[in-house]
């Protein structure tokens, strides 16, 4: 989890009051988070240079690390964290953020070009307006940027935060990606005007940024934002220009985040203007900013719709295991930033309609908005039980006995990846792309690119890689393998699949047919003939993995639940196996 270095001095202040060491401690542990260590500044410049020397008395401000929950993006700065403790302390009220009701003729527009598709193809902006900033609160506000990219915006990768004085640049903007040698502009901390290309090689000495130049180098364009004069505020996700950069002189701030997730773009930018609103001549005041694509689609940023949550008081009480009251509930919400109505569901039984806002981008579903309440009561009140039941879940409790039956049966079981290559389970199956499969967004390895759908790749695998162990070879799994599916809530469904595999000198379908037997023996499945749905029969299939003519499929209870027979010579040789094989793979849920 991310470590967030605040003053505890400053923080202290802005809490209204002092903490020994200890209460402060106690704090955080009530609040959710920890307290990680406690330093000073000196301290950290000794480490920093791997100095042995001991401290003094007069070492500097004493610094609080506090380890924050990663998805609390909100408590990444001591504006933050302070507001968040104050309200749990109920010192003050949940703030509500608003967007400045400015007409469209003097609303900042940023006008995206076709281009910027290619390379990062989302921009977002805001303003704030009358903002005083002194050192500390400068400070803070580029802290917190550089915390958002090292966590939401993935090293920049994501998402790439740029910050302007907007009393230095005029709009409306115009957010580009042109060729390299075409963007010339003098960048942050520098006195020379580069072209971009010029940039890349200058950047690769240095320590802090040469880390993001992979995100762009190899593109033929690069994103850059322009004002209206051909002024360029900055080349994202590598460095802003000079001519616009913030000081403590600033006054108003123009903000944009260029990424290539639109979502992330929209709670980086939420983060940073609520955090900072406080300090603006209107507090909690944000002025919004009309991005317009070149299709002709525009959108108002930023964007502080309230999210609403039904929750069920059932729902919260039966998570957190103890019975509260109505009340006592929407005041514990209250405590974490979050405004709760009681209301009556169709069956007249209570619910609370949850308001989420901008800053709790964390709450996704009805189990956040018991964790808080959880959190603002006290894990250390729940009282402590034996759970009601020992007894394993009934799918569970069937594959533990299905293991044993195969077992018996003189089969090892393995375990393999969840995770496979797209490859596996299909042209290596002699399959066509599987569509129902889920696949990983920015997969790192070739390797682990899709969910498995089938056990089969997996057992393949197993025997390619002991090849040369003696002969028969003889395994099972029992694993889960997903499928998408539209109608669950996360778009996907997880089926616990039983599979075996025999290698040996002969094919061995004669004894998988017979392990098939034993198992559904073993369910209390009757062998029945075809078109009877009080048992199982077999069928002609046409698996595409399998040898045509020597493989079924199973039908039980009126439903195809697997296949099983000779694997095909092509998907052998895929898998760098000599000997023939036989697989068995059902669909273990049916039976329950």
């Amino acid at each position: 989890m991310p470590t967030v270095s605040v003053g505890r001095d400053r923080l202290f202040e802005a809490l209204g009051r002092t903490y020994t060491d200890e209460e402060f401690d106690e704090l955080c542990f009530k609040f959710g988070i920890e307290l990680d260590d406690i330093t000073t500044e000196k301290a950290i410049q000794r480490k920093e240079k791997h100095l042995d020397e001991e401290g003094t008395e007069d070492d500097g401000e004493t610094i609080y690390k506090i380890e924050v929950p990663a998805n609390r993006y909100d408590l990444l700065c001591l504006e933050g964290l302070a507001q968040a403790l104050r309200i749990f302390n109920g010192l003050d009220p949940i703030p509500t953020y608003k967007v400045a009701n400015i007409g469209k003729e003097s609303m900042l527009e940023m006008h995206v070009k076709t281009e910027t598709s290619k390379i990062r193809p989302y921009v977002v902006c805001a303003v704030l307006r009358g903002v005083t900033f002194d050192e500390a609160k400068y400070n803070s506000f580029i802290d917190l940027q550089d915390r958002l990219h090292q966590n939401i915006c993935r090293r920049r990768t994501l998402v790439a935060i740029g910050t302007h004085d907007l009393d230095t640049i005029e709009g409306p903007f115009t957010y580009e990606a042109l060729p390299p040698a075409e963007i010339n502009f003098v960048p942050l901390k520098q006195t020379r005007n580069f072209r971009a290309d010029e940039l890349m090689e200058f950047y690769k000495s240095d320590l802090k940024l040469k880390k993001f130049l992979h995100i762009i180098e190899n593109s033929p364009v690069y994103p850059v934002i322009y004002d209206c004069k051909r002024t360029v505020l900055s080349l994202p996700p590598i460095i802003n220009g000079a001519h616009s950069a913030i000081s403590l002189k600033t006054m108003n701030v123009f903000i944009e985040c260029t990424a290539t997730d639109l979502t992330k773009a929209n709670i980086v930018l939420n983060t940073m203007v609520t955090m900072f609103s406080v300090y603006c001549e209107r507090k909690f005041e944000v002025e919004p900013v009309k991005v317009t694509y070149s299709d002709g689609k525009s959108f108002v940023y930023p964007d502080f719709s309230i999210y609403n949550m039904n929750v069920p008081l059932s729902y919260i009480t039966g998570i957190i295991g103890v019975q509260l009251p109505e009340e006592k509930v929407a005041s514990l919400l209250h405590k974490m930033q979050l405004r709760a109505e009681k209301s009556l569901s169709e069956d007249k039984k209570v619910k609370f309609v949850v308001f989420v806002p901008p800053t709790r981008s964390d709450i996704l579903h009805p189990c956040d908005v018991a964790e808080d309440v959880a959190i603002a009561y006290g894990y250390n009140e729940i009282p402590k039980r034996k759970p009601a039941s020992l007894k394993p879940l009934p799918l569970s409790q069937f594959s533990d006995l299905i293991r044993t039956e195969i077992a018996m049966a003189g089969y090892t079981e393995v375990l393999t990846w969840i995770l496979c290559a797209k490859k596996e389970i299909s042209s290596m199956l002699n399959r066509e792309e599987d569509s129902s499969a889920a696949i990983i967004a920015d997969s790192r390895t070739s390797e682990f690119e899709v969910v498995r759908s089938t056990l089969m790749p997996g057992l393949l695998r197993t025997v390619g890689h002991n090849k040369d162990h003696s002969k028969p070879i003889k395994i099972f799994e029992v694993g889960d393998v997903v499928f998408l599916d539209a109608t669950n809530d996360v778009g996907a469904v997880n089926r616990r699949h039983l599979a075996a595999l025999y290698c040996g000198a002969t094919s061995g379908f004669e004894l998988i047919h017979g392990l098939l037997d034993k198992i559904m023996e073993a369910t209390g499945a009757n062998f029945v003939s075809p078109g009877n749905s009080s048992g199982y029969y077999i069928e002609k299939s046409e698996e595409p993995a399998l040898l045509q003519g020597r493989q079924a499929s199973v039908i039980y209870a009126g439903k195809r639940i697997g296949t099983f027979g000779i694997v095909h010579p092509k998907v052998l040789k895929e898998f760098d196996i000599p000997d023939p094989c036989s697989f068995l793979e059902l669909d273990m849920q049916t039976f329950l």
